[in-house]
């Protein structure tokens, strides 16, 4: 059991029923994962734990659903008697509110928080009982299964299939002084199931065979437990700050690793993985600062690789807003609760961290009990970022606005020169600069700001025409001038290109993401990737083409192409305007024709490339698996068929040439009766080898893809019934609706896949046990289970594939038992028709078959609305 909260087990036990509570009752919850954990025992447990400590404890209401075993749990415990209501002509009982108010105890147990009240008797929900209980101030412990949580409804049904209509609050749970997780393994469980331990003897199979399958409750296991955890680390939380404590506490290790976006980070995350892999618990996290203003730092597409590097390594990716890098990282670590920082080595030249620290020295000096880790790694090559802005701001335009701009306002405030004093002139003039600036940038805007003060230095300061400056403050208005117009420039430059960055970023975070987006769609995800990048670069055409691991273009072969037309097959990338490298070692090429990319594009081609080849290896190995299934499929069908031409023909031809040959002999005098039992021995024979040939035939066809099965819509009944034709009926139970979906399948081999696993049934099941043959539909798995029950000895889970091998008889039981073929049969027809056979235990003993055979014409199967209940 799993516990939750910083109250004690034993908080409450020293008030008795001579105290009356004045604050708010406590709250208990045993939490599980799956009905028939155990939560309600664990509860009766505790009470009584409660009262031998002299606490007064009562008992609202416990379902004990017929269990034996719980109600010798409830014992002599106080038990409140139930509110008696009739509803409809059905008499209910619920849990009496008022009488539990009036008897004021100081614990009181109530079962089934989520439960749904009958109406008519108050609040709509017992958790709303609950709540009025504890307002009265009387301790409440409680049980609730972990798909009764409201935020959870959507995620249970979609594993069971099964939408639960009765659901508690998750804040009502949350609020708990305590919460107990109940756990069981799945296996166990459905032990516990089996030996009718959960539900009545009836609802075992079919409990087993939908809402208790072992996948559905790992799962629902796997949400308790996260759930749980989930609250003890907000519980850790709370404490850490209710008490003021700042500092890392290891109860796990989590490795953050800051990335600043530079070729590094790979390396950063690697190291960083090596150091989470080495034990067991701990935690990679990622983090990537971003400035206030927007700027990441880095391009969006090298950002978006590592942060899919830092999940495929099994860590999270975060972005943070700071413009402190250092102290973003640490608060950013102590927040997490981080225990180890891996950083890069700083970049910058020794002079230049003289004058400004390098990132990671700042966070090694501020980390305090945090563990750091700076990685060397290979100096890298400083971006021609410079040279960039450069060529994008002296365009002819920029420059023609650092003359003309000024030149223009000029001539224009010189038409008004009488009426305009110097500060007008200046703040015209500083227009300008903000004019060139987001036209050219910094540089031409700040010769702009110089061109105005000379011209309103000659035209507007007196004297007039000559730079000369009569007053001291013109002369100093004018240095402030060119100052602020510099200053602002640059603020107006740097906006500009944050805005600019931003857009890009925004534009690169949707591509990528409709590119993943279309990866995870069914069908074939090159075409939908190619097409989805094609789109993107607004380019007209984009190919991929195989030409070869390292060689250049040696007979390339065109892999997918999407756009207008068609490349040239003999060489596919002429014209292209951009050429990619997908996968270099496996000589993948990317081409887009349309126009040339910007260089700042290069690193997101390079992102959606690697996505690109991403998709043709899912693809092949889609397409690699099918093949192997294929394969497979093939070798089980030539191993059943070279099986029993080897050894299984010869029994029944044996039968056949002993009898017939008896039979002939004039030596021997044979009486009637004897005569009859040798030919009902050569006529079984004969019906046996027929029945084998018939596999073999249908299996051979198979084999060689002449017979193809014929697959087409068909009742379940109709494929059982005819199936157990010639079985004897005496030793047959057959309970199937005639309401249930049409199934997909070939009906003459399905038949055939039923007739052998009934007959293996009926010859090992015990003497005056029927087999039964049951069929329901798999919420949410759009499929058909028909089980067949037998009560025989069984067969050890380690031995149950092997059943499925030529020969294998129960417990090596001699030739008149069977040929010990059928079963492996059953399995090669099964295949072909797309069905599965899996096997399980029988309650009480014995074997259970279980034939799923998917449902005609539906891709998907909606959940229906039933509650735990009616799980079953």
């Amino acid at each position: 059991m799993i516990e939750e909260g910083s109250v004690p087990a034993s908080s409450g036990s020293a008030r008795t029923s001579t105290e009356r509570p004045a604050a708010r009752g406590r709250l208990r919850v045993y939490l599980g994962a799956a009905p028939g954990v155990g939560k309600t025992v664990a509860m009766l447990g505790e009470a009584r734990r409660r009262r031998e400590r002299g606490t007064d404890v009562v008992v609202g209401i416990v379902e004990d659903h017929g269990r034996d075993y719980t109600r010798e749990c409830l014992g002599d415990l106080e038990v409140i008697p139930r509110r008696t209501l009739e509803h409809r002509g059905i008499t209910l009982t619920e849990l009496d509110l008022p009488a539990v108010l009036a008897r004021r105890p100081a614990v009181v147990l109530i079962d089934e928080l989520a439960h749904t009240n009958a109406p008519g008797i108050g609040h709509e929900k017992r958790w709303q009982d609950v709540q009025s209980i504890l307002d009265a101030g009387i301790d409440v412990i409680t049980t609730v299964n972990i798909q009764h949580l409201e935020s959870l409804n959507d995620v249970v049904a979609g594993i069971t299939g099964i939408v639960q209509a009765e659901t508690v609050p998750d804040d009502v749970v949350r609020a708990a002084d305590q919460i107990e997780l109940v756990d069981m393994s799945p296996q166990s469980l459905r032990r516990r199931m089996a030996h009718g331990h959960v539900y009545p003897a009836g609802a075992i199979d079919t409990a087993l065979g939908n809402y208790f399958r072992e996948g559905n409750l790992t799962a629902l296991r796997e949400l308790a437990l996260l759930w749980v955890a989930d609250r003890v680390d907000e519980g850790l939380d709370r404490y850490r700050r209710e008490h003021g404590i700042t500092g890392t506490w290891a109860a796990r290790e989590r490795i953050v690793v800051a990335l600043t976006g530079g070729p590094e980070g790979p390396l950063l995350l690697r190291r960083g993985a090596r150091i989470a892999g080495r034990a067991t618990g701990r935690d990679l996290v990622a983090v990537h600062i971003v400035r206030s203003d927007g700027s990441m730092g880095a391009p969006t597409g090298e950002i978006e690789s590592q942060r899919l590097l830092a999940e495929s390594l099994g860590g999270s990716f975060h972005l943070i807003v700071g413009d402190d890098i250092a102290a973003s990282v640490l608060d950013f670590a102590r927040g997490v609760n981080g225990t180890q920082i891996v950083v890069g080595a700083s970049r910058h030249g020794r002079l230049t961290q003289l004058v400004r620290p390098s990132t990671s020295m700042a966070i090694v000096r501020g980390s305090g009990d945090i563990d750091v880790h700076v990685v060397t790694h290979q100096p890298m090559p400083r971006p021609p970022g410079r040279a960039r802005r450069r060529a994008s701001v002296r365009t002819r335009w920029a420059w023609a606005a650092v003359v003309g701009v000024p030149v223009l306002l000029a001539a224009v405030m010189r038409l008004f020169r009488e009426g305009l004093n110097l500060p007008t002139v200046l703040l015209i003039f500083l227009l300008g600069v903000q004019t060139t600036a987001l036209i050219g940038g910094v540089l031409p805007a700040a010769i702009t700001a110089v061109v105005a003060g000379v011209l309103a230095n000659l035209l507007f300061t007196q004297p007039y025409g000559s730079l000369t400056i009569a007053e001291p403050q013109n002369a100093f208005a004018l240095l402030v001038f060119v100052v602020v117009g510099v200053t602002v420039a640059s603020i107006v430059d740097r906006s500009r290109a944050a805005a600019a960055q931003a857009a890009r970023g925004q534009a690169e975070a949707q591509l990528l993401a409709a590119v993943a987006n279309t990866m995870a769609l069914p069908g074939d995800p090159l075409t939908a990737v190619l097409e989805q990048a094609r789109i993107g670069f607004g380019m007209r055409r984009a190919v991929l083409v195989r030409s070869g691991p390292g060689t250049t273009r040696p007979d390339p072969r065109v892999l997918a192409v999407a756009g207008d037309t068609m490349p040239d097959p003999d060489d596919p990338l002429a014209g292209a305007d951009v050429v990619v490298d997908a996968d270099g070692e496996e000589g993948l090429v990317l081409g887009l024709f349309g126009h040339p990319l910007v260089a700042a594009d290069q690193q997101l081609v390079d992102v959606v490339a690697a996505q690109v080849a991403l998709a043709l290896e899912r693809s092949e190995l889609e397409a690699e698996a099918a093949q192997a299934e294929r394969l497979r499929q093939s070798d089980v069908v030539r191993t059943a068929i070279l099986a029993a031409v080897s050894h299984d023909l010869r029994t029944p031809l044996a039968t056949i040439k002993a009898s017939m040959s008896s039979l002939r002999d004039g030596a021997v005098t044979w009486s009637a009766e004897d005569r009859d039992d040798l030919l009902a021995a050569t006529d079984e024979a004969a019906d046996q080898l027929d029945g084998l040939l018939s596999n073999l035939l249908d299996l051979s066809r198979l084999q060689t893809g002449v017979l193809a099965p014929v697959r087409r819509p068909v009742s379940v009944d109709e494929v059982v019934y005819r199936a157990l034709i010639g079985l004897p009926t005496a030793r047959l139970d057959v309970e199937i609706s005639d309401d249930l979906p049409l199934i997909d399948t070939d009906r003459g081999l399905l038949e055939r896949v039923v007739a052998n696993i009934v007959s293996n049934a009926v010859s090992h099941s015990a003497d005056g046990k029927p087999v039964r043959i049951l069929a329901g539909e798999v919420p949410g798995a759009a499929s058909i289970q028909i089980r067949v029950i037998d009560h025989g000895a069984g067969v050890p889970e380690a031995q149950r594939e092997a059943m499925f091998a030529p020969f294998q008889r129960l417990g090596d039981a001699p030739s008149g038992s069977g040929i010990g073929l059928g079963l492996a049969v059953a399995r090669g027809l099964a295949l072909a028709v797309d069905a599965s056979i899996e096997v399980d235990d029988t309650p009480g003993g014995g074997l259970t078959m279980i034939i799923t055979v998917p449902i005609a014409g539906r891709d998907e199967q909606p959940a229906s609305g039933r509650s735990e209940g009616e799980a079953v």
